[in-house]
């Protein structure tokens, strides 16, 4: 008699200890950290990233938080746990940060360079001089590169193009057509594309980050599945990338 009522004792605290996990409520707000990538990850809100975000967070109940950081700041934040997860990190970036199953976007990356050089390729662009943004490590990404400068900023990159201070600058489409759009005479340089990388959310390794990475793997999941994507890209006038093979 003794030994059922310890055991329905003993199944009565664990089934409160269950229901106690299952009770604890997805976080409300995901606090995002990222760069203000024009079109993008604006700081005023707007942009693919966003939306795309947005779209994935808000049917789940879960609001965007977002903070305009520079890249390097962002990832720092996250590392410290003072987000729940920064934007835009390649694939197992920084060990210390958790990485979900799925990728939100595809940085389609280019070379930037005088139109009157010989056109780059995955397999010559490490005979060349290039240059990209501090912290973006593209040289862990693409083969042979040895000979690269980090800018803190973009805003002299025709200039170093111009004066043969280096070869061809690497970044995003989208940032390369933001260098290019204030060129006097965009004929001058030419646009090469040279990688295709997927794009993820870096997770703090936090209980509460843990939770959020799992809403957006299922969402993710769901929302490639069904297609509904799709209209943002479309929009925004970008390559889906969730294209199957």
């Amino acid at each position: 008699m003794a030994r059922r009522w310890l055991a329905l004792v003993m199944f009565t605290l664990l089934s409160t200890v269950a229901g106690a996990q299952e009770a604890v409520p997805t976080p409300a707000v995901i606090h995002l950290a990222s760069e203000d990538w024009e079109d993008y990850t604006a700081a005023d809100g707007h942009g693919l990233g966003w939306d795309v975000l947005r779209k994935v967070f808000e049917p789940a109940g879960v609001k965007l938080d977002i903070r305009s950081e520079p890249y390097t700041r962002s990832v720092g934040l996250a590392q410290r746990g003072e987000v729940d997860a920064c934007v835009g990190s390649y694939h197992e970036e920084f060990s210390d940060l958790l990485y979900p199953r799925w990728n939100f976007d595809t940085d389609h990356i280019y070379a930037l360079g005088l139109a009157s050089n010989p056109a780059p390729t995955p397999e010559t662009l490490g005979q060349y001089r290039l240059a990209w943004v501090r912290g973006y490590d593209y040289q862990n990404y693409l083969p042979g590169v040895r000979n690269f400068n980090e800018v803190v900023r973009r805003t002299g990159i025709l200039s170093m193009l111009t004066h043969n201070r280096a070869d061809y600058y690497i970044d995003a489409l989208t940032e390369i057509d933001y260098v290019l759009g204030r060129a006097r005479e965009p004929t001058q340089f030419r646009k090469t594309h040279i990688a295709e990388l997927p794009l993820y959310l870096c997770f703090a390794n936090t209980p509460q980050a843990r939770m959020l990475m799992t809403v957006f793997d299922r969402r993710m999941e769901q929302l490639i599945k069904s297609g509904e994507l799709k209209p943002i890209f479309e929009q925004w006038k970008q390559p889906y990338p969730f294209e199957p093979n």
